[in-house]
């Protein structure tokens, strides 16, 4: 015989435990506590790992990104164009009329402070999405309502009559809507790392893509502890990563202590000494990790792949001139509107022919390249050659980096050249399929570095 436990404290836990000690205890957790993580880690208590999902299940698709309107109107309307619901999560009941509840009473802020934060509530939010889309049924639901009131907007948006669900984290756990594939979570910064795991988790329940929106305010309002957190949402995309993510709550929270009841913190504190040491050791490197971008324009692509506007090609756009200007712009910005700029083109007019396909693929890899500081790439016979900044440390850390060799064993630093050397000389339009295949997979380590 065995007790299974989940969601409680360590107090509950020991004290259910010990009504009988020949009982075996299972803990079940998607994302276990630090001081939990750290007793399995270190052997004090066994552990298996469940990290098969169920069939037919897909990652879901993570956008991270400074709060922008324009962006939540966008991503609810794709959900709601393909018949689908959505989650809307926000920290907190109420707005700026409730502040002194996240506030310690001897800081006094400015209420432009707040603006810039994003600091709204459930109402507000409510306003801006009835304004935004007037036909579509909207609902608030968090755990101060009436529990009648509450269990009746739940069985109305499980039954998909409502479209929209405003609500708290109160939807963590415990529900299994298969058409409500999107979730916008606002002010992301203020979720714990196993809330936001157990929120995102809320969508993708079926076969479908689905996809989660962390918005938080601008960077420099944001703790070291809160960056960290989203860098590791953004690195942790895949299927069963939950022991990843508890993995990296420990190291940003502390484990704790193993015989006492503190779950995270460190057990001591070190002295000032040391803490200078430690802190001058981490600048001294920091330089080593940087990767300096350039400017998207500044990127020369001289691999001869220039698509010519076909027959094939006109007939699949109304405007073909206005889209590939659109295209451009996208690419410019940053590499989320240019993925966007793509799922949004496929969405109206199906999967693009061949001709838009390669436009589109060098897109990316300017784009991609001027991420990774690489000005220029270019090919003689059997050599690609990428002219970079990168310093030879930065090199190493992305090519170790690399889920896959495939690429990162061919890939050489020579002063400021990243070479390859390929087996055959390509043609021009399988030499960029290549470059695009090496430079998306470096691209993929950036999360992992100081980036200017």
């Amino acid at each position: 015989m065995s007790i299974c436990f989940q969601r409680f404290g360590v107090k509950q836990k020991e004290r259910i435990a010990s009504f009988k000690t020949s009982v075996d205890v299972l803990t079940l957790s998607a994302t276990p506590i630090p001081r939990t993580l750290y007793l399995a880690l270190t052997g004090f208590r066994d552990a298996s790992l469940i990290s098969t999902p169920p069939p037919e299940r897909v990652p879901i698709k993570t956008h991270l990104s400074p709060y922008n309107k324009e962006k939540v109107a966008l991503a609810v309307k794709n959900e709601l164009d393909r018949g689908g619901q959505v989650f809307y999560v926000l920290p907190r009941i109420k707005g700026l009329e409730q502040v002194n509840v996240l506030l310690n009473n001897d800081l006094v802020y400015s209420p432009v402070i707040f603006v810039i934060l994003g600091l709204t509530g459930l109402e507000e939010v409510k306003d801006f999405l009835e304004h935004s889309f007037p036909d579509v049924e909207i609902a608030i639901a968090h755990g101060k309502q009436y529990s009648k009131q509450l269990e009746d907007t739940m069985e109305k948006f499980a039954l998909g009559e409502i479209k929209i669900l405003i609500c708290t984290n109160i939807v963590e756990s415990g529900l299994d809507i298969q058409n409500a594939n999107t979730i916008i979570i606002q002010d992301v910064q203020q979720f714990g790392l196993a809330q936001l795991y157990q929120l995102r988790g809320r969508v993708g329940r079926a076969d479908k893509e689905a996809h989660a929106y962390l918005f938080y305010p601008d960077k420099s309002f944001l703790t070291d502890q809160a960056l960290e957190r989203l860098q590791a949402m953004e690195e942790c995309r895949e299927l069963g990563q939950g022991f990843q993510i508890a993995e990296r709550d420990m190291g940003i929270r502390g484990f704790g202590t193993i015989f006492g009841e503190q779950q995270t913190g460190d057990v001591g504190n070190v002295g000032i000494d040391l803490f200078f040491e430690m802190l001058f050791e981490s600048l001294s490197k920091v330089e080593e990790h940087c990767v300096v971008s350039v400017p998207y324009n500044s990127v020369e692509i001289d691999l001869n792949v220039n698509p010519h506007l076909s027959s094939e090609y006109i007939n699949y756009l109304e405007n073909p001139i206005k889209i590939i200007g659109e295209a451009e712009k996208a690419a410019e910005k940053d590499i989320w509107s240019l993925v966007q700029f793509t799922e949004n083109l496929r969405r109206q007019y199906g999967k693009e022919p061949h001709t838009m396909e390669i436009l589109l693929k060098k897109l990316y890899v300017r784009r991609m390249a001027a991420d990774m500081g690489i000005m220029r790439i270019y090919a003689s016979g059997k050599m690609v050659g990428m002219k970079t900044n990168m310093s030879r440390r930065v090199f190493k850390l992305m090519t170790d980096s690399l889920s896959s060799n495939v690429h990162g064993n061919s890939l050489v630093i020579e002063g400021d050249i990243i070479k390859a050397e390929l087996l055959l000389e390509l043609p021009s339009e399988q030499l960029l399929n290549w470059v695009f295949q090496c430079l998306s997979e470096l691209h993929a380590c950036l999360p992992n570095l100081i980036k200017y």
